[in-house]
């Protein structure tokens, strides 16, 4: 029987219908609706505490919906969370891979925990260590990596399985400028590689510029903006910049400049509760 990950992905890889969720009285994704094609970047902006994590939770089924649904690869979020599970990859803010292991040990954990066939993960394996050139180091452990080396492990072990689809939240938050910089080129190695569809959430403009194909503008729970960044600077303005874009139609610059100490300090613990 053919496994989920060998069947043709459908155009619209992401489909997002009326998706929503809420927490107790706070509604952090309120009814979006979204589709992003096959093999493109695709990257989701927004501010601090404009849902970006709460919704690629959603779609890789950490999180279940309050309401709406979504289709990855032409399975429901829903009704088919496992199939969903094996058609994604998730690199997340947080560090995930382990420091007390090697990077090939890493990647070998991730080899089982995806069931990669025993006949199929050697190879796999030293394939993903040479796309991002840390053959060399492949029995140093993690812990003695730079950020830039572990991201880079970060980003092949999730695509170990070869997933239609790449969700990579903030991918190069923390990093120095060259670090950054390694990052992207391999992000945009694996779209060209592997017909990869890359869902980034990010509010590094920058990034956005360099790797998107399209983006969105995700502003307290709703979608206020889509587009190609080129698209979306013509709206605002002939000289606009994605910074421009971005405050304003996230409402940035309002946003920025209410309230004092106090509500500075109670946004940030809200957002860091609610992604």
């Amino acid at each position: 029987m053919r496994s989920p990950t060998d069947r043709p992905a459908p155009e619209d890889v992401v489909a997002i219908s009326g998706l929503t969720r809420r927490f107790g009285q706070a509604t952090v994704v309120d009814h979006v609706d979204l589709v992003v094609p096959r093999g493109v970047a695709f990257g989701l902006l927004g501010p601090n505490g404009a849902g970006k994590t709460t919704m690629i939770k959603m779609l890789i089924t950490l999180l279940a919906p309050s309401d709406g649904t979504a289709t990855i690869a032409g399975c429901d979020i829903r009704t088919q969370p496992a199939r969903v599970r094996r058609l994604v990859g998730y690199v997340p803010q947080l560090l995930s891979a382990d420091g007390s292991l090697t990077a090939e040990e890493n990647l070998l954990v991730f080899a089982r925990l995806y069931h990669l066939p025993r006949s199929q993960r050697r190879a796999r394996i030293d394939e993903a260590l040479a796309s991002v050139g840390l053959e060399g180091s492949a029995r140093e452990l993690v812990r003695n990596f730079s950020g830039g080396m572990v991201r880079r492990l970060e980003i092949v072990q999730s695509m170990l399985h070869r997933p239609p689809v790449l969700f990579l939240d903030e991918p190069t938050i923390g990093l120095d400028p060259a670090a950054r910089r390694d990052v992207w080129e391999e992000l945009r190695g694996v779209t060209a590689r592997e017909d990869t569809t890359l869902f980034i959430t990010t509010h590094d403009m920058e990034e956005a510029e360099q790797l998107c194909d399209q983006v969105a503008i995700m502003s307290q729970g709703r979608l206020v903006a889509h587009g190609s960044p080129d698209e979306l600077k013509a709206q605002v303005g002939p000289d606009a910049s994605l910074d421009d874009v971005f405050i304003a139609m996230s409402g940035g610059a309002d946003s920025a400049a209410k309230g004092g100490f106090r509500d500075v300090a109670r946004g940030r613990r809200t957002a860091r509760r609610l992604g």
